[in-house]
């Protein structure tokens, strides 16, 4: 997964269920067809590997590609739950100065980014510790560490719901570059994953599929880092007043004699 790009389907419009069925896997196993936002043959064997029967999962998925399925976290991958702006901006951040990403899907307004097993309950906490990435006395969460490093100090894009402005605000407080809620799915927990083929627009879609039968995930480490520059980057952003009018810059007539 070296880039990730718009979506499309590779499946031909007005094709019958029955096609969809017998053709679906000999498609994602087109090399030629694949890109990011396309599953591959080995990245649904490694989604079907979460649930307790994956020889069952896949045939489901053969009979229905264009269905949404719904996976348990906590053993393969756990997921992080993030406003679509704000993951889109982490999402850029983790490709243009991190290691990249896992598999990425959106849903409802929201980003889906697959973690390491144990992130979602790492996360919170050192998110907790942190302080929402502000830095504290000690000069600790500065955010400026590599994405990787060890320790809680290693702090390191999707249509949005109505009112997500993927902005972050100052808090009452002072502090300025607060992470927005996530919601962390781990142990316990499923998440509903979009379908092999393209399915309803208004469903979910990846936007970075998986296309592999071991895709590397990122950990809580690398997600901290990602959320610590991005809050901390639209803190940085002036924003106009509410209600202010810019002022119309002045003319400037040279007049030449």
């Amino acid at each position: 997964m070296s880039v990730w790009l718009r979506d499309e389907s590779p499946l031909t419009p007005g094709t019958s269920d029955d096609e969809r069925r017998t053709d679906i896997f000999s498609l994602l196993r087109d090399e030629g067809r694949h890109h990011t936002a396309q599953v591959t043959a080995a990245g649904a064997d490694w989604l079907a590997s979460a649930g307790p029967y994956p020889r069952s999962t896949l045939s489901l998925w053969a009979a229905h590609p264009t269905a949404p399925g719904v996976l348990p976290c906590g053993s393969t991958f756990d997921v992080v739950n993030v406003p679509a702006i704000f993951g889109r901006r982490m999402l850029n951040r983790l490709w243009s100065e991190g290691p990249g990403s896992g598999p990425v899907a959106a849903h409802h307004g929201r980003m889906l980014l697959f973690a390491a097993p144990g992130t979602a309950q790492r996360l919170p906490a050192l998110l907790s510790w942190e302080e929402w990435g502000t830095p504290g006395a000690d000069g600790s969460g500065s955010g400026d560490s590599e994405p990787g490093d060890s320790g809680p100090a290693e702090s390191g894009p999707v249509d949005s719901g109505p009112g997500d402005s993927g902005a972050v605000d100052s808090e009452p407080g002072g502090r300025a570059g607060a992470v927005p809620p996530l919601l962390c799915h781990g142990t316990g927990d499923a998440v509903t994953v979009p379908a092999l083929a393209a399915g309803a627009p208004s469903g979910p879609r990846w936007v970075v599929a998986p296309d592999t039968r071991h895709p590397w995930l990122p950990g809580p480490d690398v997600l901290l880092w990602a959320c610590v520059r991005v809050a901390r980057a639209t803190a940085r952003t002036p924003r106009p007043r509410a209600g202010a009018v810019p002022r119309a810059r002045a003319a400037v007539t040279l007049l030449t004699t």
